[in-house]
């Protein structure tokens, strides 16, 4: 859940607030100067000045006027001093902890510690905010570092697995234990192929983040594009036991999407939603039309679901949730990072939903549909 900012007043108000305060507590001290000291030092010029000669009057009157305004500036002006220290200091020591925590946990960070956080409590609005992004910026720089590292893991276990077996039989065949026939072809053909389709998928991860993909756009029926991709999957399906159900693939509404492209991000939520449900569960596509432009198809599986934390992840390349049964592990985990980045290259979006785990998943692709 994301952390609210506290709802205080901002920086700018307190800085004003401050230095009003300031003004106020000064103009203060010189009236409170001005009215205790003036009139005693004004009747006192009036009693120098006495009745012997009135031409004094105005002298002393002006007098007094201005020693009264002397003494009131020099109560007020140490007393505005004071306050404006006073206030600075309060100031500085408010905004200056936060900052300074802010400063120990970005060196925390850059020395590798991805798991320092800031507190946003009992501060201001700008600083509150300012440690909000910090704590973001580090909950995503923790997540692709532990990405990084099951990136590293995975794909030294995909890479490994047929070199293994490749350096096997190269070994077997220079000591003549393993003769060059139709199985040995089979074997390197299977492996070379398997370092190949994982060289594949990261160059598509690459065009996917970078929005280099290539499309051959063409006007076909959603209904005919889900009924092939269905039928593609039929076979994994019940091999596997899991039932396949389909509506709306006699729909006609219209689309301009990559045939191909379109095929393989199907082929993916297929194959991702057969992973994840069991032998004898069921997975339901359904196409629906949603207001008046917009083509919805829904892939939903009653398998084991996602995890409310990992539901936002699930398109990041490399990600793949930790599973608690044995199930095929296999996969670069980059399958769902390509196909929302094609759904989007064609104009649509691909969302992913799992009220909580073991209740299945939903994912959905909405599409605009061909204006007539």
């Amino acid at each position: 859940m994301t952390a609210l900012i506290p709802a205080r007043h901002s920086l700018t108000f307190r800085l004003l607030t401050a230095q009003l305060a300031v003004v106020l507590i000064s103009l203060l001290a010189a009236l409170i100067v001005a009215a205790l000291v003036g009139p005693a030092i004004f009747n006192s010029h009036l009693d120098l000045s006495g009745p012997i000669d009135p031409r004094q009057t105005d002298f002393h009157i002006q007098e007094a006027y201005r020693d009264a305004n002397y003494i009131a500036l020099a109560a007020a002006l140490p007393t505005a001093v004071l306050s404006s220290i006073g206030v600075s200091f309060w100031l500085s020591h408010r905004l200056g902890q936060p900052l300074w925590r802010l400063s120990r946990a970005a060196t925390a960070m850059s020395s590798g510690d991805y798991q320092v956080r800031v507190p946003i409590s009992d501060v201001d609005k700008e600083v509150a905010a300012l440690s909000l992004a910090f704590n973001s910026m580090a909950d995503q720089l923790e997540h692709t570092e532990e990405l990084r590292r099951n990136m590293l893991s995975d794909l030294s276990h995909e890479m490994n697995t047929p070199l293994s077996v490749l350096l096997v039989y190269v070994d077997g065949l220079q000591d003549g234990m393993v003769e060059w026939d139709a199985d040995t072809h089979a074997v390197f053909a299977e492996q070379l192929g398997r370092l190949s389709r994982l060289t594949s998928d990261l160059d598509d991860v690459s065009r996917a983040q970078e929005h280099r993909f290539d499309l051959v756009y063409s006007t076909v029926a959603i209904g005919g594009l889900i009924h092939n991709a269905a039928g593609a999957a039929a076979g994994s399906y019940q091999e596997k036991g899991v039932a396949l159900e389909v509506t709306g693939s006699d729909s006609t509404e219209l689309i301009r999407v990559d045939s191909q492209r379109f095929a393989q991000v199907m082929a993916n939520l297929f194959s991702n939603a057969l992973r994840h449900t069991p032998a004898g569960g069921k997975v339901h596509v359904r196409v629906l039309r949603q207001g008046v432009g917009t083509i919805v198809i829904e892939v939903i599986d009653n398998g084991e679901g996602i995890a409310p934390e990992h539901v936002k992840y699930v398109f990041e390349r490399y990600f793949r949730a930790k599973r608690s049964d044995s199930d095929d592990q296999s996969g670069s985990g980059i399958g769902l990072t390509i196909s929302r980045a094609l759904i989007e290259a064609q104009g649509g979006t691909l969302t992913a939903e799992s009220a909580v785990l073991g209740k299945g998943a939903k994912f959905t692709i909405r599409l605009p549909l061909l204006s007539n």
